[in-house]
């Protein structure tokens, strides 16, 4: 299992503040872009699918 970002859900146009509240470092951005999630680093701790206020973030097998 992984998480992925859905492109059509996040609206790509602010610093996305998913980078703040992951414990991991595991959220990365360059400028304004669709967001990126390291697997490498996520732990699926679940806190970035909480504070999604688009509900851009889920699982993906």
């Amino acid at each position: 299992m992984s998480l992925i970002i859905n492109r059509n859900l996040c609206p790509q146009n602010h610093r996305c503040p998913l980078i703040k509240i992951c414990p991991m470092n595991a959220i990365v951005q360059i400028n304004n872009k669709l967001p990126q999630i390291i697997s490498e680093k996520c732990i699926e701790c679940g806190k970035c699918i909480k504070f999604c206020g688009m509900n851009a973030v889920s699982k993906q097998n």
